[in-house]
């Protein structure tokens, strides 16, 4: 079992469902837990890819790919969410391309010390992600300026907003549907 409500498998799937599928392919040409876990409401599906697309497969997007892979791994150690966790960090490596360098980062990511492996603006950023997930309610315009004083520009931190806002949507909806990796082909890239 894949999630606590039921799916539609995709060789299930006609009309809007099967068009739903067609567009949240992966890669590798299958359809993740993630998009499946909306074959109730197709729209729903449709509407969190075109999000996810936006924010992590844009290349308009200012920072590096592996820089936005981590503070979504980042986002969703915070959370507790396995499920992206296991992708986007399965990510982060593959792009890192480095796997001493990868386990660093996440070893301090995971004891909350990024600290350890970040500075300037990237650690600024990824402070700023673990509060915009923990501590949402307690956001103050200090700390943009504090982005700011680390050498962020605005579009930069805009960018990282947007992945820490899709990351917490994405880790609700896993987490609150109990949403697994088994039969996903883990990771986006080859």
């Amino acid at each position: 079992m894949s999630s606590w409500i039921k799916i539609v498998q995709p060789e299930e799937a006609d009309g809007e469902l099967q068009q739903a599928y067609n567009k949240a392919q992966s890669p590798h040409g299958t359809v993740d837990n993630v998009m499946k876990v909306h074959s109730l409401q197709p729209k729903t599906m449709l509407g969190h890819l075109a999000l996810y697309k936006s924010i992590l497969h844009n290349p308009d997007m200012t920072l590096p790919t592996w820089f936005l892979e981590v503070v979504a791994s980042y986002t969703s150690m915070v959370n507790n969410c396995d499920y992206s966790l296991t992708h986007h960090f399965r990510n982060a490596r593959q792009l890192i391309d480095d796997d001493v360098r990868a386990d660093k980062v996440y070893a301090c990511l995971k004891s909350g010390n990024p600290e350890k492996e970040f500075a300037g603006k990237e650690l600024g950023l990824l402070e700023y992600a673990a509060k915009l997930t923990a501590q949402v309610g307690e956001m103050m315009p200090a700390d943009i300026e504090m982005l700011h004083v680390a050498g962020c520009n605005d579009c930069e931190i805009l960018e990282v907003n947007q992945v820490v806002a899709y990351f917490n949507y994405s880790n609700r909806v896993l987490n609150g549907l109990g949403v697994t990796t088994a039969g996903d082909v883990v990771g986006y890239y080859d």
